[in-house]
């Protein structure tokens, strides 16, 4: 797991005691130089920095991790206080004193519950000074143990903000959820239910075909609405969309599949192609098809009957570019800062659905490394999904 190094810097920083804590390390030890580090195996960064002998570490400023006696403390976890390291039999020949030029050392972990290493509230001079002691150590400890309380409760709090902010959030769109989806829901259902008495009061009629085909209609929107819906839960719930990559068949038969379903469907809409494709793209072809499909609904709802609809696809040796472009009225900036969010739903009265077919086209985007964007302006509106590969 990336440690986020800002992050520790800025919680100390926020600590008001640090300063004090300090300044009152340097007036009782007579050193020059303290510090608390955050101390990994990997880094040495000062967090926060008095600097009276003009030492030259500033908060945010790194030492070489190797290079420190912080390091050996990361490890043995135990306090290291040094009076004279002429005089010290263990670190007389050490080469943290040697590199920095120093005959006098302090330093002591800094440890958060659970037996976690943050780093060290240490000291350091150029003459010697008065520090191994019990009551210099315990003092130093003392001062360790407050700095931690305090970078611990920045951690529960910023842990609770979180939690609530994600709840609420939750919370927001559970109720926009079950709102449209009782919605959506309730036509097809009332549709399929009255087909159903009708059929059971009249028995078969000449209209009974036609009837079963509305029915059908019907419940294959709501098929429709429940992936959505398993789509929606997946991309959530932090697993991603599933897929399954085909390098054998030719991306350009599932994007003209995908067209000629929609021209049968919109007979009155023109609906034009430009495939450039020289090899086979590595891609999930029922997950490409599900992608098209909702930017071209999307395009046939939103766009001007005047303009075509226009997918062009082409690839180079490593990127894949597929763009669905509609004309019309430019998409307002407030809703295009919004448009990939799940329940965001045209506001005209063709518009129908969840409001999902763009987060989920996002999050299939997303799941083949790839992204997509939109422009939208000067008349037309431009949707671009590009992936490597």
């Amino acid at each position: 797991m990336s440690i986020d190094y800002q992050r520790d810097i800025d919680a100390v920083q926020r600590i008001g005691a640090v300063p004090r804590i300090l300044d009152v390390v340097c007036r009782l030890t007579g050193m020059g130089f303290a510090a608390v580090a955050r101390v990994t195996d990997e880094r040495w960064i000062a967090c926060q920095v008095l600097d009276n002998v003009n030492f030259g570490l500033a908060p945010g400023g790194e030492l070489e991790v190797e290079t420190t006696l912080c390091h050996e403390i990361r490890q043995h976890r135990e306090a290291i206080a040094i009076d004279d390291v002429a005089a010290d039999q263990t670190y007389c020949a050490h080469h943290t004193p040697r590199i920095y030029g120093l005959q006098s050392y302090i330093s002591v972990p800094i440890m958060l519950p659970g037996d976690r290493f943050f780093g060290t509230l240490c000291a350091i001079h150029t003459g010697t000074a008065k520090v191994n002691n019990p009551q210099m150590i315990g003092t130093f400890k003392l001062f360790a143990e407050l700095i931690a309380w305090h970078l611990d409760a920045s951690d529960q709090l910023d842990d609770a903000t979180r939690q609530l902010r994600d709840e609420r959030e939750t919370a927001e769109l559970r109720e926009q959820f079950i709102a449209i989806l009782g919605h959506d829901l309730r036509n097809p259902i009332a549709s399929v239910n009255a087909g159903v008495d009708k059929m059971l009061r009249d028995g078969w009629t000449d209209r009974s075909p036609q009837l079963l085909g509305l029915m059908k209609d019907s419940i294959s929107r709501m098929a429709k609405l429940v992936d959505d819906v398993m789509d929606f839960a997946r991309a959530r719930m932090g697993g991603g969309i599933p897929l399954d990559f085909d390098n054998n068949r030719a991306v350009a038969e599932t994007l003209t599949h995908v067209v000629e379903e929609f021209r049968m469907a919109h007979p009155d809409r023109a609906i034009e192609t430009v495939f450039d494709l020289s090899r086979n793209v590595g891609v999930d072809h029922v997950r490409l098809g599900q992608l098209v499909s909702n930017l071209l609904g999307n395009a046939l709802t939103h766009g001007s009957e005047d303009h075509p609809v226009v997918v062009e696809a082409a690839c180079d040796d490593n990127t894949f570019v597929l763009t669905v472009q509609n004309g019309g009225a430019p998409i307002p900036q407030t809703a295009l800062e919004r448009l990939f969010q799940p329940f965001q739903r045209g506001e005209t009265p063709d518009a129908k659905g969840l409001g999902l077919g763009l987060f989920i086209a996002a999050e299939i985007a997303r799941a083949h490394g790839g992204a997509l964007t939109v422009a939208s302006g000067d008349g037309s509106t431009r949707f671009t999904f590009s992936m490597p590969g």
